[in-house]
Order: structure tokens, then sequence, then C-alpha cells
């Protein structure tokens, strides 16, 4: 008997409808609602050239973008409709460093955010005889539109340690608003920056004592001779702050770590932020992907997923400084929850377009995964990255589509021997076949996919005691099994 006749059973009687299986054993079949967040693809890179990035959506209908530019001497802004129109959209200088005196020198890492009215823009900045002189600074708007609008600067945000200090950026946890940044103190710390966070009375001044939440001591938080907890971004989400913070040198060594807390919880209370034992987005050599960090978050078009926007670089070795390679880029990809709540990053995926994830139509929490390159569906993957394919262009051409891995690059879900399986492309024309399939509208469910074989027409990929196998779908638990929902 099938495993999963006991669950499927339970699901039809919910539903209310029961049918015949190929073992002709008796079990209903669920139909499965369609995912709260459906699958969104952008095709990377964003931006060439653009580090630190900042990606805002506003209720006007625009996304609004900016970053750190290789000069690190103004400060630029464009905006477009979609995330992935941010690419083309043509982009405007707003302001430029001074020449004398404060913000005179690197100019580092803004942000762009609206609050009670008004467009405003965190950043670093050094000072023009000293441009390791580095402050957090801020800019305000008060005109509809931020590209056109006249900036007028509301000055340096006034810390009472007067250090290195860098990446403010802020967000509103029940009505309260907060400032978190990066900032050394060698007196007490020697040299390295942690996280703080403070208490604000406006989007330009902190009010009360700033608390250390975060200070780089394991080693992932200092390889490349660099002691580095900087760029915290944050994300809410099931009553839960979640604020990710970039680590390490920023080479390949960069990369990404998590505090979380609670959205009940004191958060001006170092012991209510929990660290993660490790990073959480770090440098991905199958996918060519180096040196993941300083993120910040926004949400995909139709508001129903988020979406973690970060710079890396697509190679490992650097000459010379990482601050004088100009080759960081901006990069998106969908984010994914865990069962328990948490954010799952996954990898920095292959330049080009994003992945996505595939549920069971009739198993809504499994999800098509490789296991040791056979094709299954489980719950609760991990690694997220053994579920995630891309839908690429068939490797037969004639308007299929093939499922390339996020994780092996060049790897398929192919059939063999009516067996599912993640391989290496060969090059060989029988592989080309095996590999490709035309996508269907579901047959279960029209809002989802099913895919049909490419040179076995009639058959389509299905589960079979958890197994994907391609078939012919004469039942109606058949035909449930060949339907997915993109993720």
């Amino acid at each position: 008997m099938r495993p999963e006749l006991t669950r499927r059973t339970i699901l039809g009687l919910i539903a209310g409808s029961a049918a015949a299986t190929v073992t002709g054993v008796s079990a209903g079949t669920a139909r499965a609602a369609v995912p709260a967040s459906p699958g969104v693809t952008y095709t990377n890179t964003i931006a060439e050239q653009r580090a630190d990035p900042h990606i805002f959506q506003h209720t006007d209908g625009f996304y609004y973008f900016t970053a750190t530019v290789p000069a690190y001497d103004r400060i630029v802004l464009r905006r477009a409709t979609t995330i992935q129109g941010l690419t083309s959209a043509p982009e405007t200088t707003i302001w430029t460093k001074h020449t004398t005196g404060e913000m005179g020198g690197y100019i580092w890492a803004p942000e762009i955010h609206f609050i009670d009215g008004k467009w405003y823009i965190y950043f670093s900045a050094g000072a023009a005889n000293d441009r390791w002189r580095i402050r957090p600074y801020v800019l305000e708007c008060a005109d509809a539109n931020p590209i056109t609008g006249t900036w007028t600067e509301k000055g340096r945000i006034a810390l009472p340690l007067d250090t290195f200090s860098l990446d403010p950026t802020t967000f509103a946890v029940n009505g309260t608003r907060y400032l978190a940044w990066a900032q050394d103190n060698p007196p007490v710390f020697g040299l390295g920056t942690n996280i703080y966070i403070a208490q604000m009375s406006n989007p330009w001044t902190i009010t009360g004592t700033p608390v250390l939440l975060s200070r780089p001591t394991a080693s992932w938080e200092k390889a490349g001779g660099a002691t580095v907890n900087e760029g915290p971004a944050v994300l809410q989400r099931g009553g839960k702050v979640f604020m990710t913070f970039s680590a390490s040198a920023t080479d390949a060594n960069y990369c990404m770590g998590m505090l979380t807390a609670s959205a009940s919880d004191d958060l001006l209370s170092a012991s209510s932020w929990t660290k993660s034992a490790g990073p959480v987005f770090a440098s991905f050599a199958a996918t060519s992907q180096y040196g993941p960090g300083h993120n910040q978050f926004t949400v995909s078009e139709d508001g129903k997923s988020d979406i973690l926007v970060y710079h890396d670089r697509s190679y490992k070795d650097i000459s010379g400084s990482p601050l004088n390679d100009p080759n960081r880029r901006t990069r998106v990809q969908k984010i994914y929850w865990k069962a328990d709540g948490t954010p799952d990053f996954g990898i920095p995926v292959a330049d080009g377009l994003t992945p996505i994830r595939l549920s069971s139509y009739n198993f809504p929490d499994r999800f098509i995964r490789h296991w040791e390159y056979r094709a299954k569906i489980e719950a609760n993957v991990a690694p997220l990255a053994d579920s995630q394919f891309r839908v690429v262009t068939g490797l037969t051409g004639s308007g299929t589509v093939s499922l390339e891995s996020a994780n092996f690059p060049g790897y398929f879900l192919r059939h063999k021997n009516n067996e599912v399986w993640v391989e290496k492309n060969d090059g060989t024309a029988l592989f080309a076949g095996d590999a490709s399939f035309m996508a269907r509208a579901g047959l279960a469910d029209s809002a989802g996919v099913s895919y049909e074989s490419y040179n076995l027409p009639g058959r389509y990929i299905r589960h079979y005691n958890y197994l994907l196998y391609v078939q012919a779908v004469s039942t109606t638990t058949a035909r449930a099994d060949a339907t997915f929902y993109t993720q």
C-alpha cells in the first residue's frame, strides 16, 4: 500500500471526493489551495556596479532604488513600476558630496524611506579632509516625487560615541521607530564594528542610550582579516523581528548573519535578541556568487512574496583592496519561510532567471526536490536549494521547458526508465529529450502546472510513494499527483 494513502484518505474526506489509485486501492484526493505566495521570478543582475542596494516599494506604484556607486561621491535614485524595470530605469543624481568639511569623503550605503509623509535618505559619509571619518547622515524631501523633488540636509545623526559609524537603517515595530547601525568602540572592544539600536524621537534623531546588539566574535564574523558586523536590515513576519547583518571582509568572505526577536519583547534589550549560530547567506561557488551581503528587503509586485535585495560579485579573487573593486552588483531573489516561521534565504542563485519551487497539489507541504540525485516530494526541505529549479527554455526547444537545479547548475530533471532524476546534461539528443517537457495547465487545477514528457507524449511527471516518475495519468488520483503549484 502507498504510504500516502492514509493521509490522502483523510484529505479526501475533507474534500468530499474519492478516487481509485492506480493500484486499485480507494483513496481520497483533496484539492489544495493555491499557495498564498505564488512563484515569482526575476532576471539577475538588477544593476551592475551598484553595491549596498536598497529597493523601496511605495504606495504610488513605484519601486525606488538607490545604492553605493563605485566613485563613492554621490547619491543616485531610480524608479520603476516593477523590480525588473529598475534595470533599465534612468538614474538621477539627487545629491553630491561636499567639496569641503563633513560629507565630503566616502559616500556609502544610502537607503530611501518614506516616514510621516516625507522622504528620507539615510547614508554614511566621510569628511573631505579625512574620508575615513565615517558618520551617519540624513536627507529629507517633502515632495511627492523624490527624484524630481528638493532634498535638504538634516545633518548628522548625533550618537553618544563619536567614532567610526555607518549603515544606518530605520524601522518601526508596534508604533515605535528605531534606528539600527554599525559602529566601532576601540577602547572597549578593540577594532571592529558592532550592531547598535536606539529609539528615535524623529527621523534624524535618536533618544536614550544606544544598546549593543551584536559583536563579531565567531570565526565567520572575522574572516578575511576584518572583524565586522555591519549593514543591519529588518524583516518582520508572524510577530517576529529579524535583523540581518553582514560580517567579515568585503570579499568572498562577506556573508549574512541574523538576529531574531519577538515583536512583543523589549527590542532595546540585548537579551531579547538571538544571533544565528552561523551565516544565513554566504558565497556559493557552484553558482559563481561570492561575498553576498549588505542586504535589504522589499516585496514582490503582487505583495505576496518577500524579496531579498543584496549585492555580491561573480568572481572570488580580487586584485588589490575590495574597496577599489567596482563590480559588486545588485541582485534579488525570493525569500522562503521555514515551518518554524524563520526566513530561509537559501543560496545566492546563479545569474539569469531566478528559480521557483514546485509544491504538490495534493500534498501542499511537500515540494519537488532532489535527494542523492533522485527526484521526490518532501516537506521541510533542507537545504532549500535542493527544492529550487530554474524553468528555462527546453533543451529541445520547440516550446518546451527544462527544469534546472538551482544548486547544481547544468543538472536537470530528466526521466530515465520512467523514473525522474537530476542529472548533468551530457549534450546528447537523448538527454535533451528526456529533460524537456511541455508545461500544461494543471491536470487537477488549471491554476497549477503539469509537465508532460516531450519524448513520451501522454506521460507526465507525477509522484508515487513520494518518488517522481513519468507515467500516463488516467485517474483522478494520478492527475492530482501530476499537478504542482509554483512557489
